[in-house]
């Protein structure tokens, strides 16, 4: 590793460069903590915007040497030591136990590497979970998606799993800790509305709920990654169809009129979006980690690491965006509350330390939703052409993957990895491709059932003749976050596997073709998707929808569709998954899933609005998987005009091969 820091000293010196030796090695180390997406090095720019080429590959080679050092993250199941150790420093803080989230400072789906402190003691590897150590037992809650993953990851003689919502965390709190006792929490890594929850459940345990200055698993952390820094470049108007300065005035009156001065922000898609900036502080997710706070005349106070914001990004952000350190938010928040400034805040989602800060100086947060959200989740009329143009582009390269596994699943056993691998390298082949935008899925047999596989070298199967193969992918465009599953059979189905596979077809078919009027939630067009399944008994344990960004986060709220009864209804400009599907563990799963678009549905006569959805998806289902005579003429017309479409759009994109396979595989069924 020094031989490459020289190295890149020697070049900067060379360049008439003079730099501190320490302070490049601390903005390096934050650069190899950041994911590096398929975009290439675009972090090079931090260093030195006209870097030559031996510059950035000196560079690289130095980010890549650091990027290697361990930070324990790779144990699953965690070695027991780590449970251990944290008891001890739990006794010498005067703490009979401690809540360990999931979750960063700002409750995103993604954390970085130093902020995955429940996959460091535990091994849990899921995107949702929550860990509750005691001095003599301790327990992990997941979600429905986990519930066998958190068995084949955590030791379950140490923590023991619990399913949520069957089990909550709080009931167990309020079942085991002890009399008296203190319950730590990192009030940076707490919602407002959980620590209300955690609150009430300690006190039913005659215990307390006890903030901590610093996160007690930091300290028993060995080699725990600094912050990331990765390089916050412009997201053009001609992407984001309205300038940063329209959009800050418009969310600053709305914040006006709901009786506030200034807003919080701390979802870093909120910024991003807000902003007109994209990022790549965490994996698959185009954002910045950082916080704003968001004057209703339109000023933004924009407290982030200065070091990943290039000259450039500053001169588009303008004067009415101020730069500051993130440790400067808690002054700020004093001074607000001091001077009796009322403060908007989201409490399902910032820090109860926000909250804390303005109370303590003499403030009360005016709580309410994140005043970004909706409108990031309501595209404009050039987002939506952006999103179709995208799903244009990844549907035919879906398509090609589609036509390649056909051919080479007939002759030879493909395995899970391989297969993901060459439906990554057809989408780069694009050259449009800016990173995945999930981890793919690529599940063949029993490992589909698992809701939120991910393939490893020890993991991955064969697809073998006679099963499934289900993979969940999707990309990042600068125009548009894909996300699409398709179920493909090898070889030849059973007829139980093609029962269940059109009964999800049946429940896709039923909420593409929805009609609802003006006002409708996601909640109340759930039942749509399942109601197949739900005749012969069947179910899934996931939700049927959920929001994507535009080149943001490819779960983005505040719309789902769900058994979760939701308040947000569904409006214009919406884009949300449609994904039933059916999972027999140990056996195979089932999933279907295309992006659609909210849009006003044109019915001669309405009493009213209504809405429908757009399809936006573009690549074929497999109709060796559908028992025809479970479906219903509508619904088969509803698939012929899919896949006429497919064939339309996609056909004249692809190779002859895959043109070739995309007439068969879209014929009329």
């Amino acid at each position: 590793m020094s031989f490459a820091r020289d190295d890149v000293l020697q070049l900067l010196r060379q360049r008439g460069q003079s730099p501190d030796p320490a302070a490049l090695e601390s903005l390096m180390q934050g650069i190899a903590a950041a994911p590096e997406g398929l975009a290439g090095p675009e972090w090079v720019e931090l260093v030195d915007p006209q870097a030559d080429t031996p510059l950035a590959h000196a560079l690289t080679t130095w980010r890549n040497a650091l990027a290697q050092a361990g930070d324990g993250l790779d144990a699953s199941p965690a070695p027991p030591d780590r449970l251990a150790a944290l008891r001890r420093e739990l006794r010498r803080r005067g703490l009979d136990g401690f809540v360990i989230p999931r979750a960063d400072e700002h409750q995103g789906e993604y954390v970085p590497r130093r902020s995955q402190r429940l996959a460091w003691l535990t091994g849990f590897r899921g995107s949702a979970g929550l860990a509750i150590v005691l001095a003599d037992r301790a327990a992990v809650f997941v979600d429905g998606r986990y519930t066998l993953a958190v068995r084949s990851q955590v030791d379950t003689a140490a923590f023991v799993p619990h399913q949520i919502p069957e089990q909550s965390p709080d009931a167990w709190i309020a079942a085991n800790l002890p009399k008296g006792g203190k319950l730590g929490f990192d009030p940076w890594l707490q919602t407002i509305d959980g620590h209300e929850r955690f609150a009430r459940a300690c006190e039913r345990a005659g215990g307390m709920f006890v903030p901590v200055d610093s996160n007690p698993v930091d300290a028993v952390w060995q080699g725990r990654p600094p912050a990331p820094l990765a390089p916050v470049f412009p997201h053009p108007e001609a992407f984001a169809g309205e300038s940063s300065e329209s959009k800050r005035q418009r969310i600053g009156a709305a914040v006006k009129a709901k009786g506030a001065d200034v807003a919080l922000i701390t979802a870093p898609d909120s910024i991003a979006w807000l902003l007109n900036v994209r990022g790549g502080d965490v994996p698959r997710t185009p954002f910045a980690l950082g916080f704003a706070l968001l004057h209703a005349d339109g000023h933004v106070d924009l407290y982030m690491d200065r070091r990943k914001v290039p000259a450039r990004t500053v001169a588009w952000l303008g004067n009415a965006v101020t730069l500051a350190p993130t440790e400067e938010l808690g002054t700020a928040l004093d001074l607000l509350g001091r001077i009796g400034k009322r403060v908007l805040i989201e409490t399902a989602t910032a820090p109860v330390w926000a909250a804390s800060r303005l109370r303590s100086a003499g403030a009360e947060p005016v709580r309410d939703v994140d005043p970004v959200a909706l409108p990031k989740a309501c595209k404009n009329a050039v987002e939506l052409e952006g999103i179709r143009a995208a799903h244009r582009r990844d549907g035919a390269a879906v398509s090609r993957f589609l036509g390649w596994l056909a051919r080479e699943s007939a002759h030879r056993r493909l395995r899970e990895i391989e297969v993901s691998d060459r439906l990554q390298a057809l989408r780069q082949e694009t050259g449009s491709l800016r990173d995945l935008s999930f981890d793919t899925i690529s599940g063949a047999g029993p490992n589909g059932a698992i809701v939120h596989y991910h393939a490893m070298p020890d993991t991955e199967r064969a697809l073998e003749p006679g099963s499934l193969y289900l993979v969940d992918s999707g990309g990042q465009y600068r125009d548009g976050t894909t996300d699409i599953t398709r179920t493909v059979a090898i070889g030849t189905p059973t007829p139980e596997m093609r029962d269940r596979f059109t009964r999800v077809l049946k429940g896709h078919i039923a909420l593409a073709c929805a009609r609802f009027p003006l006002g409708t939630t996601g909640s109340q067009l759930d039942a749509l998707a399942r109601y197949a399944l739900w005749q012969v008994g069947l179910d899934y344990d996931h939700g049927t929808g959920h929001g994507v960004g535009a080149y943001l986060s490819v779960h983005e709220g505040p719309q789902r569709i769900s058994k979760v009864a939701s308040t947000v209804a569904l409006q214009p400009g919406m884009i949300v998954s449609n994904e039933p599907g059916y999972y027999k563990a140990g056996a195979y799963g089932i999933r279907i899933e295309n992006l659609v678009a909210v849009r006003e549905a044109a019915i001669e006569g309405a009493d009213r609005r209504y809405l429908e959805f757009e399809t936006l998806t573009l690549a074929p289902i497999d109709v060796a998987c559908i028992d025809a005579s479970l479906l219903t003429g509508a619904e088969k017309s509803w698939l012929d005009a899919y896949h006429r479409r497919v064939r339309e759009v996609v056909g004249p994109q692809v190779d002859d091969a895959t043109r070739a396979w995309l007439e068969q595989a879209t014929q009329p069924i």
